[in-house]
C-alpha cells in the first residue's frame, strides 16, 4: 500500500513482452551454486539458520494490494489522474564479477565479507545504471565485467533499466501531486538518476523454516521496482505481522525506500521486507532500485515543512547514506534516525 504515514507500497502494471522473458532467462545463464547453497543437502550450514525471532514464517495470509494502472495516470487525462492520486494516497561466469568487500555492485553469494550469521540464502548480480543518454554504463559492464559470451545480456539490461528508469519518473510524478508539491518536483530530482540493477536468485532450501532468502531490512534507495516470477517469496510487516505479497504476471511491486523518506519529509514511510524460501523450485526477481544523481542533496521541499511536521533529517547525498549502511547494517525502521546521528557526529 502507498500510504503517507505507513509503509509504502503499491503495484504499477508491467510490459509482459518477450524482452521480459529474456531477462528472466538471462539469470538462468548467471547462477552456479555454492556447495552450501546444494538443494539436496539435508541440513543446512549454521551460518545460515536464523534466530528463533526471525525464522520465517512459510504461511503468512496475503496482503491484498489494489492495482494501481500507471498507464492511465502518464496518459494525462485528468479524471484519470485526479482518482489514480487518491488511490495512491490510500494505498562460474558469474565468478568475473566477483563483488569485492565494501563494494554493492558485482556478484554475491551470501555477503559473507559483511555477515557471518544469519546469511541470506541468495545468490545476487548487481550493477549500476546511468540515466545519462551518452552512457551506456549496463552494456559495458557486462562487456568488460563478464565477456563478448555476455554482450546480448548487456543489451536486454540496458533496455530494461531504461524502461525502468522512464517507469521510476511517472512514479515520482504520481508522489509529487500526491504530496501537493506538483508533477515536476520529484521528477526534475530524479531525470539524471544514477540507480543499481540487481538480479536475485534464491535456489531450493531442504529447511526453509530456518532460512530467509534476504532478511527484514528497508531499502535506503529511494524507490523499488520489483518484478517477480511466479513462485512466492515476498514479504512485507504491516501492522505488527508479516503479510504475503503474491506474485501477479500483469504488475509489479513497487516500495517506498529511506531515500524517498528523508525527502518527502517522513511523510511516506520506507516498507519492511523479506524473502522467504521453499524447498521445491528455485525463485527469481528483478529489482530496479532508484538513487539520485550523487552529486544531488537530498532536502524536502519547503512545502512539505510545517509547524505540524517540522524537519525531520538533515541534508545528504546519496552516496554518504550508502556509505553508512555498508559500514553499519541495520535491519530496523530507524536506519535513517541512526544516519542522522552518525551524520552529525561525522560532520562535527
Amino acid at each position: 500500500m502507498l500510504v503517507p504515514h505507513h509503509p509504502s507500497m503499491l503495484i504499477a502494471p508491467q510490459n509482459t513482452s518477450a524482452e521480459n522473458h529474456d531477462n528472466m532467462e538471462g539469470q538462468k545463464q548467471l547462477h552456479h551454486f555454492d556447495e552450501s547453497l546444494m538443494p539436496n543437502q539435508s541440513n543446512i550450514p549454521s551460518q545460515f539458520i536464523w534466530p528463533d525471532h526471525e525464522k520465517p514464517c512459510l504461511t503468512p495470509p496475503e496482503l491484498h494490494i489494489p492495482p494501481i494502472d500507471l498507464k492511465a495516470f502518464l496518459s494525462g487525462d485528468p479524471q484519470a489522474v485526479s482518482a489514480i492520486c487518491a488511490e495512491a494516497n490510500e494505498l562460474s561466469q558469474k565468478q568475473k564479477a566477483q563483488r569485492k568487500i565494501g563494494e554493492h555492485c558485482g556478484y554475491a553469494n551470501s555477503f559473507i565479507g559483511r555477515f557471518s550469521s544469519k546469511l541470506p540464502w541468495k545468490e545476487t548480480l548487481s550493477f549500476h545504471y546511468s540515466a545519462d543518454k551518452s552512457s551506456k554504463s549496463v552494456e559495458d559492464y557486462f562487456l568488460n565485467v563478464m565477456g563478448e559470451d555476455f554482450r546480448k545480456f548487456g543489451s536486454v539490461f540496458q533496455e530494461y533499466c531504461e524502461a525502468m528508469s522512464k517507469l521510476s519518473l511517472g512514479i515520482m510524478e504520481l508522489l509529487g501531486m500526491t504530496l501537493g508539491v506538483g508533477r515536476e518536483c520529484f521528477r526534475d530530482f530524479f531525470e539524471g538518476n544514477e540507480s543499481v540493477m540487481r538480479l536475485n536468485y534464491y535456489p531450493p532450501c531442504q529447511k526453509p523454516e530456518l532460512a530467509l532468502g534476504t532478511g527484514p531490512h528497508c531499502d535506503p534507495t529511494s524507490l523499488t521496482i520489483l518484478h517477480q516470477d511466479q513462485v512466492e517469496g515476498l514479504q512485507v510487516f504491516v501492522d505488527g505481522r508479516w503479510y504475503s505479497v503474491a506474485p501477479k504476471e500483469d504488475a509489479f511491486v513497487v516500495n517506498i525506500g529511506d531515500t524517498f523518506m528523508a525527502l518527502s519529509n517522513g511523510l511516506f514511510k520506507s516498507c519492511m521486507h523479506r524473502a522467504v524460501v521453499n524447498n521445491k523450485i528455485v525463485r527469481k526477481s528483478l529489482a530496479f532500485f532508484l538513487c539520485p544523481n550523487r552529486d544531488k542533496v537530498v532536502t524536502p521541499p519547503k512545502d512539505l515543512i510545517s509547524n505540524e511536521n517540522p524537519r525531520t533529517y538533515p541534508d545528504f547525498t546519496w552516496p554518504s547514506l550508502l556509505e553508512f549502511t555498508q559500514k553499519h547494517y541495520r535491519s530496523d525502521t530507524e536506519t535513517l534516525d541512526a544516519f542522522s546521528r552518525w551524520l552529525l557526529e561525522k560532520n562535527n
